[in-house]
């Protein structure tokens, strides 16, 4: 009987107990479970602001101004540099002298030449003078036609001596004026590669000239890209040394072998009316101006992309709140990078890391690498 009462009172109190902790958590209103919700602080994020910085053309190339008639010129005979006339960027005219190598030699070999004309044509003199007399003769019969035929034959050897004579004279002058490597165009000395008292082989480059006035950047393109690229494909092209200032071009050329060292493939894109400012041996930096190839890609960390079924997206920040905006991505960039060719634009600002612990329209924090905002 008396452990009947004990357990009747021990159910008893359970049931009380149970309904105070019932009670208690009734009287919690919607507002303070808010209060006590908004106290738990959002999360911290680090987020990227797309920037130019971020952004890149699909073909950027850097290259060189170049001459678009470049010719390396050297002497057409040997000998020992005696005179330079021009430096490096020296701007000269055509027939300008530009080296001069010792002449001594090759000026006695055309005294020489001289001095057989000389004799050829003493010898010539000779034999037309006794075919002259003798063919008076023949005509009055005192002699006969093998005798004639033979000073004939005289007259035509001494001339023929004479021609040659003549000819290796002229080809001696030749080498004497050879001696003296001249401009054959207008143009602006780009390297020398000589100097006074070398001696030099017949055809060796001794001065590296860019003829004419017209401009060229020359870029070299990976094997990967060249079929993007065809003759009068439009450029813009810009100058380190020159900023703010940006000259259209356009393809001349592209050469069909590559590189076999770089596996490059060597173009040239023609600057159309260059300012005076823009010298040769500048750094050139040319964009391709195709809608296409030229347009802006955004490149954005892999860490940023969050997958949502078969649609890559990307958490997009906005008055302090998460948002899922659809991307489209392109190929991937340098190291963990990729790129974005649909949905995003310079001045959004994305989340690039926790984006799977996020979820719509979630308050968060940020940061940029090293400061919180």
């Amino acid at each position: 009987m008396k452990q009947g009462r004990k357990n009747f009172f021990l159910t008893a109190l359970v049931f009380c107990v149970l309904f105070v902790l019932t009670a208690s958590g009734c009287n919690n209103s919607p507002d303070q479970e808010g209060k006590q919700a908004s106290t738990e602080p959002a999360p911290l994020v680090t987020s990227m602001t797309i920037s130019p910085q971020n952004t890149r053309p699909a073909h950027l190339f850097s290259g060189e101004v170049r001459g678009r008639y470049e010719a390396a010129l050297g002497f057409r005979v040997p000998g020992k540099i005696i005179a330079r006339h021009v430096e490096t960027g020296t701007r000269v005219k055509a027939g300008d002298l530009l080296m001069q190598v010792d002449p001594k030699d090759i000026q006695e070999a055309v005294t020489a030449a001289k001095a057989q004309v000389d004799a050829a044509t003493s010898q010539y003199n000779l034999a037309a003078d006794l075919l002259n007399r003798f063919n008076a003769l023949y005509e009055q019969d005192y002699m006969s036609k093998a005798e004639i035929d033979r000073y004939q034959n005289s007259a035509d050897s001494a001339r023929a001596v004479l021609k040659q004579a003549r000819a290796q004279f002229t080809q001696a002058k030749n080498q004497l004026d050879y001696c003296n490597l001249k401009a054959d165009d207008d143009g602006v000395v780009l390297d020398i590669r000589a100097e006074t008292g070398q001696v030099v082989a017949a055809g060796m480059p001794v001065v590296i000239m860019a003829k004419g006035d017209q401009r060229e950047v020359e870029i070299f393109v990976p094997e990967n890209q060249v079929a993007q690229f065809s003759p009068d494909a439009p450029f813009h092209v810009s100058f380190w040394a020159l900023p703010g200032l940006t000259v259209q071009g356009y393809v001349r050329y592209v050469s069909p072998v590559a590189d076999p060292i770089t596996r490059t493939y060597k173009t040239r894109i023609t600057l159309i009316n260059p300012p005076d400012t823009v010298r040769l041996g500048m750094t050139a930096s040319a964009v391709s101006a195709t809608p296409e190839a030229g347009s802006s890609r955004i490149f954005i960390p892999l860490s940023a992309v969050y997958q949502a079924g078969d649609a890559p997206m990307v958490w997009v920040v906005e008055d302090h709140k998460a948002r899922l905006q659809q991307i489209k991505l392109g190929k991937a960039g340098h190291g963990e990078e990729i790129q974005v060719i649909e949905g995003l634009s310079p001045g959004d600002e994305i989340i690039t890391t926790g984006v799977h612990k996020l979820s719509e329209g979630q308050q968060v924090r940020t940061q940029l690498p090293g400061k919180e905002r």
